[in-house]
């Protein structure tokens, strides 16, 4: 059987944790910033883990 095949879309958007969890960057940090408090958009910067419901697909996607 051959190998499967890594998600290109989805390796550019998730990072693998030493700890094995599946980290993102957070969406909504594009445009119409204006509109949007600073606090708002300082927290956008952090990164965050995915949620749990999500992380067996992602890992599929990423070939885990």
């Amino acid at each position: 059987m051959p190998k499967m095949k890594t998600h290109r879309g989805a390796a550019k958007r998730f990072k693998i944790t030493g700890s094995g969890k599946i980290k993102k960057n957070n969406a909504y940090k594009n445009h119409l910033l204006e509109a949007k408090t600073s606090k708002r958009k300082r927290n956008l910067r952090k990164a965050e883990l995915i949620s749990p419901g999500d992380e067996r697909r992602v890992k599929r996607m990423l070939g885990l």
